[in-house]
């Protein structure tokens, strides 16, 4: 019995402790730019898509950004991709990316330099 009680003592300082911590992450901006990070893949540098296919995300209105990918995460939005992405993201998580992405200033998306090769 004793062990359990040591257990459970141990989750919840645990779980304690993880919503002690949320403001402080939540505040961080390198946080917020690097779960949005995992958007330029697809979404380009900052959020600026070459040839705006798949859209760009740098300066949209930030409540627009966070119903988008509220909508792919419940699949009330159909999609090939997003809906998984969204999945994997918490709330708060997808409100710090879209708050991100509302920041970024719109514009032309950087040129890929061209890749050099020696032979």
């Amino acid at each position: 019995m004793r062990p359990t009680l040591v257990r459970a003592g141990c989750a919840a300082a645990l779980l304690a402790a993880g919503y002690a911590a949320a403001p402080a992450w939540a505040q961080d901006p390198s946080i917020a730019r690097s779960l949005a990070a995992t958007c330029t893949t697809c979404h380009g540098t900052d959020g600026r898509s070459v040839g705006g296919v798949p859209p760009s995300l740098a300066g949209r209105d930030k409540g627009e950004l966070l119903q988008t990918m509220k909508d792919f995460k419940t699949g009330k939005r159909p999609a090939t991709v997003m809906h998984q992405h969204a999945k994997g993201y918490s709330d708060e998580q997808l409100e710090l990316i879209s708050n991100y992405f509302a920041g970024v200033t719109p514009g032309a998306a950087a040129a890929a330099p061209a890749a050099r090769v020696n032979y």
